[in-house]
């Protein structure tokens, strides 16, 4: 018999092979990972007795790579979910009016991003606005008479018959096009339209707003422009609805951001930034007299992120999410003074929370590593969702690799926590190749999000490989409190490089990966990271570098946040040179030999491509292995179905091809 059992053991894992390379064994891959769905902005009505809630899909075919999204509605126990909104052109961001009878959305059907009206219990859709550069945000007024709205300046007369006659020369800074507060009425009037009345017009740029109960007045946060580096000068005013008069409410050298009114309108409750706002970025919610005088700030949270969703109905706290480790947590804060009150348990990834207008529900989108997104509803009271939405159900069904939590000590001590993703059908011992994620930001962090959703990092496909991923909570990243977030200033590619070796280590340790078979990879800081690692050490056979800042000096000369490097490493480059060059990939190159695959938007303004051809130029000529592949239309993240895949399927075979046991 014991002759027998290695040729039996063989049989079975022989016949399991071939069982998932057939139809009834098919397996996660980018295309399958394309068919899951994304569920947002759910939104629980004012009775608490239905949900409108979004659904984005791929749309490819011969002349089409554009996700579609549409509006669908359900009643709050799931007895009933159908789409909502149909067509060829995206719906998105509905919202109930005050009295749950109507719901308003945004929608390109007619051309630019449009308001639309819809009643509740169906019907034909009817355009509200009809505005030249799209509208960005909107909110119902109490009463629900009125919609207020933000969008920028439309291009002028002047400037359209320039941008034909090829006469369109701009100069940079001047003329930038703001974003500004707009009203527009629900009913027609006499003479059956509805005219836009614009409420802003000072030389600043609207972010967010709130109405106050009474619908007299809004408060709204502002920049002086709508450039990326300037979110560290927002302020505070509000614009009375009738004279369009503007006030200061909040303008110090913090960054004020996210007003909201309480019930009884007697009070404004806001984040605001550490004072100078910095990158790394801690926040604390303030309340106000709505009347004006001095703040008062409520207890520090957990990260010192706070993002506000609301008052309760009682006017007693502040709800409030951040993260928390791997997972979001919902809060809310005492506007007496009191510690923050956790609401839910669990290691769930939980986006797109909103209140309903009353104040008596929260409609989210929730998922697990193992659980795609869907829309739940839970009692403002007692936090306890309820799935309503089976978008998903359709959805591939394949096993996925079991993934958790796992620690380890960095050299100096300090603990950090990632993500460990097993192969599917690991079994215990056998050792097998390991790809490091490194995530954005620096103050990006993973969640326990569904490993399948698509990505150019298609972590479910991967496993199907028989790969392990190591997904790493370094130093800098959120939702393990301020001092952890602030570790890595003036030390890009120091300790936080360190944190990657160690789990990398771990996970050899616990006798999972193979140490003769790493790759990396990461996208913007990510890509940083990545870049910098192949610079430092040898020891990984392969890495994937997305959208990477590879030169410090030239990225700040480049980028549309010229002020986030100078933070980070506490000086501008022409007073402390060394700091850039010492922390910079491009400066640390020379010997460089790990096979590269680089991927980038070609119309990137975050990181310019000009940092990923710095990269492969130099490799290039070391006689390093590398490739480039340029992503035409894209931004700092890749928009196009058709690319996403593309870049997916090419890491996938990039590191097949350098990962084999037989390299």
């Amino acid at each position: 018999m014991s002759c027998r059992r290695p040729f039996i053991k063989f049989v079975i894992r022989a016949l399991a092979c071939i069982l998932l390379l057939s139809p009834l064994g098919a397996q996660w891959t980018p295309e399958e990972m394309m068919k899951v769905k994304s569920v947002g902005s759910v939104q629980a009505s004012p009775d608490g007795k239905r949900l409108v809630f979004t659904v984005t899909e791929p749309v490819l075919t011969e002349d089409k790579s554009e996700f579609l999204t549409q509006v669908w509605m359900a009643k709050a126990d799931g007895s009933e979910v159908y789409p909502f909104t149909f067509g060829d052109k995206s719906s998105t961001n509905p919202l109930w009016s005050p009295d749950g009878r109507r719901i308003a959305f945004t929608s390109s059907r007619s051309g630019k991003n449009n308001l639309w009206l819809i009643r509740a219990d169906g019907g034909e859709a009817e355009r509200l606005t009809d505005v030249k550069s799209g509208v960005d945000g909107f909110a119902w007024s109490p009463d629900g008479r009125q919609i207020a709205f933000t969008m920028s300046d439309p291009p002028s007369e002047q400037e359209e018959k320039d941008q034909k006659a090829r006469n369109d020369a701009w100069v940079v800074g001047e003329n930038p096009k703001m974003s500004h507060l707009w009203v527009v009425p629900v009913e027609k009037d006499a003479e059956g339209k509805r005219e836009a009345r614009r409420l802003t017009k000072a030389g600043f740029s609207v972010a967010d707003w709130d109405w106050s109960p009474d619908g007299k007045t809004i408060i709204f946060s502002h920049v002086p422009s709508p450039l990326a580096d300037d979110w560290t000068r927002a302020d505070l005013s509000t614009v009375d609805l009738a004279s369009a008069e503007i006030k200061v409410f909040a303008s110090t050298k913090a960054a004020e951001a996210s007003p909201r009114y309480s019930p009884s309108g007697q009070w404004v409750a806001y984040s605001a930034s550490d004072s100078p706002p910095t990158w790394g970025f801690a926040a604390w919610i303030h309340i106000a007299p709505a009347a004006g005088g001095p703040p008062t700030r409520l207890a520090a949270t957990f990260d010192e992120q706070p993002e506000i969703v609301g008052w309760s109905a009682d006017g007693k706290r502040v709800y409030f999410t951040e993260t928390r480790g791997t997972a979001t947590s919902m809060a809310a804060l005492p506007v007496d003074g009191g510690a923050a009150e956790i609401l839910n348990q669990g290691e769930n990834a939980v986006f797109d929370i909103n209140l309903n207008p009353t104040r008596t529900a929260f409609g989210l989108s929730l998922q697990s590593w193992n659980r795609p997104a869907e829309a739940f509803v839970t009692s403002a009271e007692r936090w306890s969702p309820v799935q309503v939405s089976q978008i998903n159900a359709d959805s591939p069904q394949h096993p996925l690799g079991k993934t958790e939590v796992i620690r380890w000590k960095a050299p100096d001590g300090m603990e950090i926590e990632g993500l460990l993703t097993h192969p599917l059908g690991y079994e215990k011992g056998r050792r097998c190749p390991l790809l490091l994620i490194i995530h954005g930001g620096p103050t990006g962090v993973f969640v326990q999000s569904y490993i399948a959703n698509r990505s150019q990092y298609p972590i479910a496909a991967f496993s199907v490989q028989g790969w392990a991923v190591l997904r790493c909570n370094i130093r800098g990243s959120s939702g393990y409190g301020r001092k952890f977030r602030y570790a890595n200033y003036k030390d890009w590619g120091g300790m936080d490089y360190q944190d990657l070796m160690a789990g990398v280590d771990q996970v050899i340790r616990l006798g999972i990966a193979d140490p003769e078979r790493l790759g990396v990879m990461g996208w913007s800081y990510g890509g940083y990271m990545t870049s910098w690692v192949i610079t430092q050490t040898k020891r990984f056979k392969a890495a994937s570098i997305g959208a990477p800042v590879t030169n410090l000096m030239s990225f700040t000369g480049t980028t549309d946040i010229p002020g986030f490097i100078p933070d980070y490493l506490g000086a501008e480059f022409w007073n402390n040179l060394q700091a850039y060059v010492k922390h910079s990939a491009m400066f640390n190159v020379k010997g460089a030999t790990t096979p590269a695959l680089i991927q980038q938007g070609e119309q990137d303004v975050r990181v310019p491509i000009g940092q990923g051809y710095e990269l492969y130029n130099a490799l290039k000529r070391q006689g390093t292995m590398v490739k480039m592949v340029v992503y035409p239309r894209q931004p700092h993240g890749l928009r196009e179905p058709r690319l996403v895949l593309d870049a997916g399927r090419r890491n996938i075979e990039w590191f097949k091809q350098n990962l084999s046991e037989h390299k």
